[in-house]
């Protein structure tokens, strides 16, 4: 066990309220934005979905002790904003004090299990809007695919809309991360293609009674001109898993010229590089901003 490890356990064992000590002094970020406008957050959130594989190793992001020690060097890096996590990530990098100064973002909906028959009715079990403001965060993250042919979808579409709101009604961000999925031979796949995006960009887009808090969180696939000219809600590009990065780091570089977009929000391709490097990778993403 590391010594990272060893002190949030003593801290969860013997002081719990340690947790909200740590929330309630926490210096928060002026803004979500560095000092050249664009904003970079970390995301973490996947291990609450059951999504622990990275390249050949389908367990590379349970291990809690490495993934923190990624997170804490992904943060200190110049020009990283914020991080994208469940609770139980979050709490652990607040025992360790490393967000201070950093746009924090609570993942809402996980029970969408990876590989799941059920993972469209992806009901929203971490966290409420009224947490994330308790705890002091910046706004709340939503993953809202919309599958056509599976009646869980009108259920997803009322529990974003939900999230929205209350998000909204505290002046806070709600990242919404769209997609329109389809079952294929049992198994739920994204479509990526330029006219699937643009739908989920428009549905996505007007769930709520309003939209000012809004954030979209979008892949970036082909013709994001087309794709992006679909909304003028801000947006954020995801990463997803690399498995080229020179050729994902050119598209993310394209993209991020196009005026809605405002940054990346980037987990497994930073925290887990084919290099191993990850004060590189996260350098390297930092500098396509």
């Amino acid at each position: 066990m590391s010594e990272t490890v060893r002190r949030i356990v003593a801290k969860r064992v013997h002081d719990p309220e340690a947790i909200a000590e740590a929330a309630a002094r926490r210096a928060r970020a002026k803004s979500p934005f560095n000092d050249k406008g664009r904003t970079m957050i970390i995301a973490a959130d996947h291990p609450a979905r059951g999504a622990n594989a990275v390249g050949g190793d389908p367990l590379a992001m349970a291990d809690r002790g490495e993934l923190l020690d990624r997170l804490c060097l992904a943060l200190e890096r110049p020009g990283v904003t914020g991080v994208l996590a469940t609770a139980d990530v979050l709490e652990d990098l607040l025992l360790l004090g490393v967000l201070d100064g950093k746009t924090v973002i609570g993942s809402m909906n996980r029970t969408g299990l990876a590989g799941s028959s059920f993972e469209i009715d992806d009901r929203f079990a971490c966290y409420d809007a009224a947490s994330i403001d308790r705890m002091r965060f910046d706004g709340g993250k939503t993953l809202t695919r919309i599958c056509l042919s599976d009646p869980a979808t009108p259920a997803v579409l009322e529990n974003t809309a939900r999230a929205v709101n209350e998000l909204a009604d505290r002046k806070l961000i709600a990242m919404v991360e769209p997609f329109l999925s389809e079952w294929v031979d049992g198994k739920l796949r994204n479509d990526l293609s330029p006219e699937a995006v643009i739908k989920s960009i428009t549905i996505a887009s007007g769930l709520g009674r309003t939209s000012a808090y809004t954030w979209l969180k979008l892949p970036v696939v082909a013709e994001m001109e087309r794709v992006m000219a679909s909304a003028t809600l801000p947006a954020v590009l995801l990463g997803g898993e690399v498995k080229d990065p020179d050729a994902a780091f050119a598209s993310w570089q394209q993209a991020l010229a196009l005026p809605t977009v405002q940054g990346l929000v980037v987990g497994r391709s930073l925290l887990y590089p084919h290099d191993g490097d990850v004060a590189k990778a996260v350098d390297t993403a930092v500098g396509l901003l």
